[in-house]
């Protein structure tokens, strides 16, 4: 996926909301040595 990457998402009431996916991915990435044991497990899970 991109860095630039956005995903458009509907809330409850219909307003459409941009979130940067890409950006949100490479972070998690980058900081992945300093996450909780257990949101890295959950990533390497999904193949991230």
């Amino acid at each position: 996926m991109p860095r630039k990457w956005i995903e458009t998402v509907r809330d409850d009431t219909g307003h459409q909301h941009p979130i940067r996916l890409g950006i949100w991915l490479s972070n998690q990435k980058q900081r992945r040595d300093r996450l909780p044991h257990e949101r890295a497990a959950a990533l390497e899970e999904l193949g991230v």
